[in-house]
C-alpha cells in the first residue's frame, strides 16, 4: 500500500509537470512589482494569443459542431461537465441557449463538481473524484444518442476524467476541451479541442487565458451548431424567447428586418401570430395568414427556408 501511494505522488508530480497550465510566466515573474498599467498591458498582450491558440484548433471544433449536431437531430443531448471555472464557463453557455435560441433546457445539460454550489463558490475536494463524475452522468441516464463534452484547462481534473470513461463505455460522442494536449483527458475523447495558450500571468490560474479560450470555444460550439439546426434565419434570433419587454422590441424588430415590413406591420403579425417569430416571418414574406403559415411549417417539418421558399 505505501509502494502505490508512492506511485501515485510521482504520477501526480509528474502530470503538474508537464501542464503548461502550471508553467511560470517569464514575462510576468515581477507582477507583484509592477504598476496597474505595467500588469493591465501585460495581461493584454498575453490576451492576444487566445485568439491565434483557438485558430489553430478550427478544424476540430468544426467536428465537434457536426458531432453535436448529428446528436441533437436524433433528439440526443448535448451535456457539458466541469469543475471551477471551467464548470462555470459551461454554466453560463447552457444558461443562455434555451432563452436564444427557443430550445428546451433539457437539450442541453451541465454537470458541475459539486453540484449547484459549486457554481457560486469554491466546494473544496468537489473535483478530484472520478467516482462522482461517473455518477453524476449515469444519474442523467447517458445514451450513446447523446454527446459529452468534457471541459478541463489542465486536462487531468479527476472529475471529468469519470464522466468521459463513463461517456467512452456508453459509447455517447465525446469532446475534449483542454488546454493540456498530452493529458489523460484527450485518451478519453474522440475529439479534442487543445488549446494550447501557454503560461498563465499568474501561475496556474486558469480563469484567465485558459478560461477565455473556453469561452471563445464554448460560443462556437452553441452558436455554430444551433445555426446548422435552423434556430437561426440569416444572422437573426428567429427562435429566441421574449420573456421580457426588451425581447419583446427586439423580436419586432428582427422581423421587420428579415421580412423588409415596416415596424407596425411587423408588431401586427406577430400577434397574429401568437408571438411565434417563425409563423409571423412566414405571414409577412408570404403574405398569408397565421393559419397557412402554420400549415407550410408544419409540412416543411420546421424547416423554415423550406416554409418560405428560399
Amino acid at each position: 500500500m505505501v509502494s502505490r501511494g508512492i506511485k501515485h505522488r510521482r504520477v501526480g508530480r509528474l502530470l503538474t509537470e508537464q501542464r503548461l497550465t502550471e508553467k511560470r510566466n517569464a514575462a510576468s515573474k515581477k507582477l507583484d512589482r509592477m504598476t496597474a498599467v505595467e500588469i493591465v498591458r501585460l495581461m493584454n498582450r498575453e490576451d492576444r494569443k487566445v485568439a491565434a491558440a483557438v485558430g489553430r484548433e478550427i478544424a476540430a471544433i468544426a467536428r465537434a459542431v457536426d458531432a453535436i449536431v448529428a446528436v441533437m437531430r436524433r433528439g440526443g443531448r448535448l451535456i457539458y461537465v466541469g469543475a471551477g471555472s471551467s464548470g462555470r464557463m459551461a454554466v453560463l453557455d447552457a444558461a443562455e441557449c434555451p432563452p436564444t435560441f427557443g430550445i428546451s433546457r433539457k437539450q442541453m445539460e451541465v454537470l458541475m463538481a459539486g453540484g449547484r454550489r459549486a457554481i457560486t463558490e469554491a466546494v473544496e475536494g468537489a473535483e478530484d473524484s472520478t467516482r462522482n463524475g461517473e455518477r453524476d452522468l449515469r444519474e442523467r441516464k447517458l445514451t450513446r444518442e447523446d454527446v459529452v463534452v468534457g471541459i478541463t484547462a489542465s486536462g487531468t481534473t479527476p472529475y471529468v476524467l469519470g464522466a468521459m470513461a463513463y461517456a467512452r463505455k456508453r459509447k455517447a460522442a465525446t469532446v475534449a476541451i483542454t488546454s493540456n494536449r498530452r493529458m489523460p483527458v484527450a485518451r478519453l475523447a474522440k475529439i479534442v479541442i487543445a488549446l494550447e495558450v501557454g503560461p498563465e500571468v499568474l501561475t496556474g490560474s486558469t480563469r484567465l487565458k485558459a478560461g477565455t479560450a473556453q469561452k471563445m470555444v464554448l460560443n462556437m460550439l452553441s452558436t455554430a451548431a444551433m445555426a446548422r439546426l435552423g434556430h437561426v434565419y440569416e444572422n437573426l434570433m428567429i427562435d429566441m424567447a421574449l420573456t421580457n419587454e426588451k425581447l419583446s422590441g427586439r423580436a419586432v424588430r428582427i422581423l421587420a428586418e428579415a421580412s423588409g415590413q415596416r415596424v407596425p406591420t411587423a408588431e401586427h403579425a406577430l400577434r397574429k401570430a401568437g408571438h411565434s417569430l417563425r409563423v409571423a416571418l412566414v405571414m409577412l414574406k408570404r403574405g398569408v395568414g397565421a393559419a397557412e403559415a402554420m400549415k407550410s411549417l408544419k409540412m416543411a417539418k420546421g424547416n423554415l427556408r423550406a416554409a418560405l421558399g428560399e
